[in-house]
């Protein structure tokens, strides 16, 4: 079928929208008509290339919709069924087995590819050119969307389903850190650096899971500001302030238990760590370029007793954590739809533009009626 679809042709090139084909559904695939898209960092740092999927290439990874139909070995989900798009996984490892599909051995090929890592196929072309049509295995930029049975999660209709497509990843990456990964006990605290859609998702998390002392660290004052309505404690500017480290020590009399370093930057992570009490742990989910270090004291983590940890997808099963998530915010205890800017599908550049500027904290794109 002919599709819509935002193509990025070059490394740092615009998205542009123009018609391709796509693919009848495989026996183990889902065809999902796009009625949300969020924008997330990590479309962009493959526009860069700064993760080598092949381009020319339709991204998008935070898709939600509508079952238009399936392939023959598809159970979980039939045609009218709502939907949100996660990451894919082979559901055949060691980790997959122990329920951690995040930590799928066969990750990057199944979300960074671009192809169908059974066969090499794309489900994309433009003409006689194969794009990369399998981003975390939907390219959910796109009125149309190919994604497997393992990678698709069935939502209710009492929830808005444009609203929802961040859930399969960096609202439930920042949540599930804190809730998943550092599972911090009632009382304790952390400190969140970046207050993006992820960071913003992490404060929501250590709120849930009853931490009394959350402080949220950012250059942008509009995210600070809705880090402050959304649960944090204490709110630091690194521009404002000689030591972001004292600055949070002093606004937690000492230190934190956890903290989430969202920003992907190496010398924030450093700082991160600085900011943690006696056998305190960070966990680590912003994504650099691939190859970027950073560097500790070895003695100050041992003396202290100090972890450090990385966290992909907040280490969630999505087809169990997102139903997770829409409970909590129909019960008013997650609201992440307040940091949430829409966008139509043909603004997809400014939406991208107002991401990377700070001005919107999470885009999302309306691509058809729900």
């Amino acid at each position: 079928m002919e599709i819509d679809a935002a193509v990025v042709d070059e490394e740092g090139g615009p998205f542009t929208i123009e018609t391709v084909e796509l693919d009848d559904p495989q026996a183990n695939e889902v065809l999902v008509r796009v009625v949300g898209a969020g924008v997330c960092h990590t479309d962009m740092i493959v526009r860069d290339q700064l993760y080598p999927t092949p381009l020319p290439a339709v991204l998008g990874h935070e898709g939600s919709g509508v079952v238009e139909s399936v392939g023959d070995n598809v159970s979980d989900v039939e045609p009218g069924d709502r939907v949100v798009l996660s990451f894919d996984y082979d559901d055949d490892c060691h980790s997959c087995h122990a329920g951690h599909p995040a930590y799928c051995e066969d990750f990057f090929a199944h979300n960074f590819g671009g192809r169908r890592p059974e066969d090499g196929t794309s489900p994309l072309s433009r003409g006689d050119e194969d794009l990369s049509g399998r981003f975390f295995g939907q390219s959910s930029f796109a009125t149309h969307a190919l994604a497997t049975e393992r990678n698709v999660v069935a939502v209710d209709d009492d929830v808005p389903l444009e609203l929802l497509g961040p859930l399969g990843c960096g609202v439930q990456t920042g949540a599930g850190a804190v809730i998943n990964t550092l599972d911090p006990q009632a009382g304790s605290s952390i400190a969140v650096f970046g207050a993006g859609s992820v960071g913003l998702s992490a404060v929501l998390g250590a709120d849930v899971k009853g931490c009394t002392d959350v402080v949220s660290v950012d250059l942008k004052e509009n995210r600070l500001e809705k880090a402050d309505e959304l649960g944090a404690t204490a709110t630091v500017n690194p521009g404002d302030v000689d030591d972001v480290v004292e600055a949070v020590r002093e606004a937690t009399g000492g230190g934190v238990d956890y903290a989430v370093e969202s920003t992907g930057v190496a010398d924030v992570a450093e700082q991160a760590v600085e900011t943690l009490t006696q056998r305190g742990t960070l966990a680590v989910v912003g994504a650099p370029a691939l190859g970027t270090r950073a560097s500790y004291d070895v003695n100050d983590l041992i003396l202290n007793g100090r972890s450090i940890t990385g966290v992909v997808e907040g280490d969630s099963n999505p087809k169990e954590f997102i139903p997770d998530l829409i409970e909590l915010y129909r019960q008013g205890k997650f609201p992440f739809d307040e940091f949430v800017t829409y966008y139509d599908f043909e603004e997809i550049e400014r939406a991208v533009a107002d991401s990377e500027s700070g001005d919107a904290i999470k885009p999302i794109l309306r691509v058809s009626e729900p």
